[in-house]
């Protein structure tokens, strides 16, 4: 038997890889696709604010400023407020948001906030006439996602999930061709997310003067401060997120979605479980985990971690050549494509390199993801990720959570946004709120 290394080598070699490049004559088409105005004039600027001023918070604002004026800022933790204050010319500081929307004329509101506070900052910012562009994974819990919609059908504000892959060339040209039959009949798809950590046991810490905690807890129930609980890790705690699952998985499975063309609809079972427990005292998100869905089409859909990448980004070089990279493949009867940032491959070049002569669907086209929202609120047309396309593709991922949590086989009705049959499942559409920091915050 061949050595692994040399086996890995062989079947690299056998796979066409396009690699960073894309087919020319996708290039050739998508050079006519309209690129973001930039605002030319002092008038043309609208007005933003930012609410939730941490790392992705500032980013995202970063882009943003190239489209408007920032005028407000906003968090719970004053020293995050102050730096984003002073990094975007003096925009004013708040520390709860309410204050701002009732206080500051601003036009469009970024929210950068952990998970469990997106859904009550995006219902309030749009009651109050604003648009919103909102970073993902847009709700804590599917009953949430719902009550987005409603709002933002209700106040016909535009609205753009931060689901930015939408906006890219290599994941839209992989779902076009897999949507126009490239691949024969679609049959699976594989979706790798990175693996996230497993740490503890954590130990509780004063709370530093500058952080209102109970603000920042809001719903979740009460719990003593750890550092480990705030701001970059809050994400692997089940109170405030679903760890990669809800981070990576909003990003990729939204992609599975798209490819399938489910993004208005979802699986119809699903079936998970964990394959590491976490460490009493620790993080209690699940680390590693593979969850199997399927869908109405016939089609099946595995999301997976792998440990090729850490969840701080880097790579585990021990295991770089047996691991697989985190991605999308999508497999049909006549081929295979694999898409991730930076890098598309198929099984064989015709799959990229032919160009669609017939066309059955054509996908909504953007170069820039937060270029798109600006777009979007001039002309007041519907965003590439509108509310109801982000809340199914973290749907999946909230699907996917509760299968782990209760070990056995679901059913799903994707038109009611029930399980069927099922009280005990149905029960983890939502979760009880701690007051008073619930809907009455936002009524």
């Amino acid at each position: 038997m061949l050595p692994i290394r040399r086996r890995i080598f062989l079947k690299k070699a056998s796979v066409v890889a396009a690699g960073a490049a894309l087919p020319a004559w996708w290039l050739e088409r998508s050079a006519d696709a309209a690129e973001s105005t930039v605002p030319k004039s002092a008038n043309d600027q609208p007005a933003i604010a930012l609410i939730g001023c941490g790392g992705r918070g500032r980013a995202i604002a970063g882009q943003a400023v190239k489209f408007g004026r920032m005028t407000a800022v906003c968090d719970v933790d004053d020293k995050h407020a102050q730096q984003a204050a002073k990094q975007f010319n003096d925009a004013k500081p708040y520390k709860d948001f309410r204050k701002l929307l009732e206080t500051e004329k601003v036009d469009i509101v970024l929210t950068g906030t952990p998970d469990h506070w997106h859904t009550f900052v995006n219902i309030a910012a749009m009651k109050t006439g604003k648009d919103v562009y909102s970073e993902k994974p847009l709700t804590l819990t599917i009953a949430e996602g719902q009550r987005l919609i409603q709002t933002a059908k209700q106040t016909k504000r535009i609205f753009q999930t931060g689901s930015q892959q939408r906006s890219e060339d290599r994941f839209r040209l992989a779902c076009e061709l897999v949507r126009n039959g490239r691949l024969g009949k679609l049959k699976h798809v594989n979706v790798w997310v990175p693996a996230g950590p497993r740490g503890g046991p954590f130990h509780p810490a004063p709370v530093p003067p500058e952080l209102d905690w109970d603000f920042w807890q809001g719903q979740a129930p009460e719990r003593e401060y750890v550092p480990q609980r705030c701001h970059v890790f809050f994400r692997n705690f089940l109170e405030y997120s679903a760890g990669t699952l809800t981070d990576w998985g909003a990003h990729h499975n939204d992609i599975a979605l798209w490819g399938i063309g489910a993004e208005r609809s979802g699986p119809v079972t699903i079936e998970g479980r964990q394959l590491i427990d976490p460490i009493p005292g620790g993080y209690t998100t699940p680390s590693q985990y593979k969850i199997d869905y399927t869908y109405e089409n016939g089609v099946t859909h595995t999301c997976e971690t792998t440990t090729h990448h850490r969840f701080d980004g880097s790579i585990n070089t021990e295991e770089k050549e047996v691991q697989q990279s985190h991605g999308v493949k999508f497999e049909g009867t006549d081929g295979w494509i694999f898409v991730t940032r930076g890098k598309i491959e198929a099984s064989r070049p015709e799959i990229l390199q032919e160009p669609l002569t017939r066309k059955t669907v054509e996908l909504y086209a953007s170069k820039d993801h937060m270029g798109n929202f600006f777009d979007c609120v001039r002309s007041r047309k519907p965003t590439i990720c509108e509310p109801e396309i982000g809340h199914r593709s973290v749907s999946v991922c909230h699907l996917g959570l509760i299968a782990i949590r209760l070990g056995r086989k679901l059913q799903w009705d994707p038109k009611k946004e029930r399980f069927v049959n099922d009280k005990e499942a149905d029960k983890f559409i939502s979760r009880e709120m701690r007051k008073p920091w619930d809907y009455s915050l936002v009524s």
